[in-house]
């Protein structure tokens, strides 16, 4: 995996060479979406009658290969939105994921919650194209970026007037972050370097995170038992893919996952 995040390290850095010899700042910012107000992530994830739910738009993945054939960007927001989840996660890389820039376009037109535009983000251009195309807030990943990058960006960020999700993999990337500027803490579940997926990366992280922030969990969430765990360890939000995407019916899958996250009065 360590291998695959370099190979798509390299890819990007070629996209965002395309992105800077055809975009100016200007030009992000004439499009429709640039001046619109956020729907606040943070605000939408701090709930407190349930473990809110991050529902991603996901068509493959390097590790998977093709998740969901029938696949049908807009329909699958149409049905997150009738189903009232907090959030909905857009991958929008081509290559490695098959997404597209334009799934999270046309979410936008539609959207009553707030859309995370979830790509392997290292430049300010791609803050402003997600900015530009509907996002109200963008995924970094601290794996592949430095204290300095991540700094950058989130200030980009808030500077085009979105919040951020700071993803870790592991214990070894929290001296990167400052907790007061990245409100939002991603903990991804999955080991990067042989794929396996254990909910004892977020039970452990947890401990290391100050209780100010919101901590969503992310990779290997699909049942009964992962939600109990992770309601013992009372993270505020879940970001499911995967689990939907393989689904036959989404909605169903959907509403029994919010039954699960539902606190018991």
């Amino acid at each position: 995996m360590k291998n695959i995040l370099n190979d798509i390290v390299a890819v990007k850095k070629e996209e965002i060479a395309e992105l800077h010899a055809h975009y100016t700042y200007s030009r992000f910012a004439d499009s429709e979406d640039f001046e619109k107000n956020r729907l606040s992530l943070f605000e939408a994830l701090k709930n407190e009658n349930r473990i809110s739910i991050i529902a991603e738009i996901k068509k493959a993945s390097p590790s998977k290969g093709i998740i969901r054939k029938d696949f049908n960007h807009l329909k699958i927001a149409e049905t997150y939105l009738e189903n009232e989840v907090e959030a909905i996660s857009i991958l929008t890389d081509k290559q490695f994921f098959d997404g597209n820039i334009q799934y999270l376009n046309d979410a936008a037109k539609i959207k009553t919650v707030p859309l995370l535009r979830k790509d392997f983000i290292i430049d300010e251009f791609q803050v402003l194209e997600a900015k530009s195309n509907g996002a109200d807030a963008i995924l970094l990943i601290a794996e592949i970026l430095s204290a300095n990058q991540i700094q950058e960006l989130t200030h980009a960020a808030s500077e085009a007037d979105l919040e951020v999700l700071l993803e870790l993999h592991s214990v070894d990337q929290i001296s990167k972050i400052n907790f007061e500027e990245n409100k939002i803490i991603g903990i991804n579940n999955r080991d990067l370097s042989n794929f396996t997926v254990s909910l004892d990366t977020t039970v452990q992280i947890k401990k290391m995170i100050p209780k100010e922030n919101l901590i969503v969990s992310e990779s290997g969430i699909s049942g009964r038992e992962a939600i109990e765990i992770l309601k013992g360890e009372k993270v505020n939000a879940v970001l499911i893919g995967e689990h939907f995407m393989s689904k036959e019916n989404i909605a169903d899958a959907v509403k029994e996952m919010k039954e699960l996250c539902s606190y018991e009065s």
